[in-house]
């Protein structure tokens, strides 16, 4: 993974202001889809009704100012994004420090840091700043001043589908609405542009693939309302990608609610060969990111969530200590190179199907088994392994539970070997057109 693309595009997404909706949203957007081809960007109306929620009016934001007394500038938007409320309504008045406390936002406990505080689907406006800041503010008539409208325009999201040989498909997902957040903003769409660059060039793709960035909560409300008449058939497992490029040495794995999601089997039974160690987590309705929409009960898909750095886990979370020099860029590669690794075993833990399954396969017309039948003549040839007796015996097993019901996990047990040691064979087998990958399958 090229490491300097990634550290240039963060410091071209870094400064923009993003929210929900809006040009920075959609200009952030733009900048993927110059590095993802194909990508296309949906935009859902404001005041459109998506199942329990109505879809905001769009924000556009220019500036925001707090001067102070005496003149000075106490907040401004041009220093940090994070200075504004976000989704603030505009405001151009002049008031006492009194009245004015009541729309000032800061951290007692990390007196350095601006908190990051939005208020979307409540008019509001206000001001962060640090807390030793606010501390120093002087009695006196301050002027705030939010240049912001509010137009009929929408919420986007953006998606992208590298086909495979099944129409099945898994889910990438992450979220880019936060504005001036590192680990808790840029990681997650990094690694999925990192993921593009890595599916799109593999040799062979048993599934799609749906890539999709969009603002959270909202965002895949109004995915999965564009899509719902699809996404229960065609979504047999996949991942939300959220603040992966801290300093944290382990990633955390959320599982899906759908206990049965072939990503939970392959982390569950291959936790040890990554590069890192996943700590698994059960699904809870609570805390998390756009999991908590994709696994919500009408829908119950089985999208499980990966982290590093987990959110509310570190104190830059939510706040300007959120900033590139806490990002490990080395991490965020790492992150890439797991997700990737759990992918690659996802093509493969699925269920194989025996394509002549009435019977033993007649091996030996294939010259798959040996024609004179003694102990000193059982490998092949085109072995995929050099223990033919091994090989002989595992291909045997593979056939006989290849009902495609019996995933690549269990046949592994069977077998008493890793999966990286059935690999091989099952692509020999595949080769030969004696099974298929039953990717058609409701749910894996």
């Amino acid at each position: 993974m090229d490491k300097k693309l990634l550290i240039n595009l963060f410091d071209e997404l870094f400064p923009i202001m993003r929210s929900i909706s809006g040009p920075g949203i959609e200009e952030s957007m733009n900048i993927f889809k110059n590095h993802m081809p194909g990508m296309k960007i949906h935009k859902t109306p404001s005041k459109t009704k998506v199942f329990d929620w109505e879809v905001p009016l769009e924000w556009h934001f220019n500036r925001g100012k707090l001067i102070g007394p005496n003149g000075e500038l106490v907040c401004d938007s041009k220093i940090s994004n994070l200075h504004v409320l976000n989704y603030s309504i505009p405001v151009d008045k002049k008031l006492t420090l009194k009245e004015l406390d009541k729309h000032l936002y800061s951290l007692p406990n990390l007196p350095d840091a601006i908190p990051y505080v939005t208020s979307y689907y409540k008019k509001n406006w206000g001001f962060c700043l640090s807390h030793n800041k606010r501390k120093s503010l002087k009695s006196g008539i301050y002027h705030a001043k939010i240049d912001s409208k509010f137009i009929d325009g929408g919420v986007p999201f953006a998606e992208l589908t590298l086909k495979g040989e099944s129409k099945k498909e898994i889910l990438l997902s992450s979220y880019l609405c936060h504005p001036s957040l590192a680990n808790n903003e840029l990681s997650g769409p990094l690694v999925l542009l990192g993921l593009f660059m890595k599916i799109k060039n593999w040799k062979k793709r048993r599934f799609s693939y749906k890539f999709l960035l969009n603002p959270e909560t909202i965002g895949s409300i109004c995915f999965l309302h564009k899509y719902k008449d699809e996404v229960k058939d065609k979504i047999i497992g996949g991942l939300v990608l959220t603040c992966l490029g801290g300093p944290s040495q382990s990633l955390n794995y959320k599982m899906s609610r759908n206990s049965n999601s072939i990503i939970n089997k392959v982390i569950s039974s291959q936790n040890d060969n990554f590069l890192t160690k996943i700590h698994q987590h059960p699904f809870t309705a609570t805390g998390g990111s756009d999991e908590r929409q994709f696994c919500s009960p009408g829908f119950n898909l089985p999208i499980g969530q990966i982290s590093r750095t987990t959110y509310a886990n570190y104190e830059g979370y939510h706040n300007s200590m959120d900033n590139k020099d806490f990002l490990n860029f080395d991490n965020l590669i790492q992150s890439i190179e797991v997700i990737e690794q759990i992918l690659k075993y996802a093509e493969v833990c699925g269920y194989p199907v025996n394509q002549s399954p009435f019977g033993e396969v007649q091996l030996g017309k294939r010259g798959l088994y040996p024609n004179i039948n003694s102990s000193e003549n059982m490998s092949s040839s085109n072995d995929e392994v050099k223990d033919g007796r091994v090989s002989l015996n595992r291909r045997l097993i593979i056939l006989n539970m290849a009902d495609g019901k019996n995933s690549l996990i269990d046949i592994a047990k069977q077998c008493n070997c890793s999966i990286d040691d059935l690999i091989p064979t099952i692509e020999f087998l595949e080769s030969k057109g004696l099974i298929k990958y039953n990717t058609e399958i409701k749910r894996l």
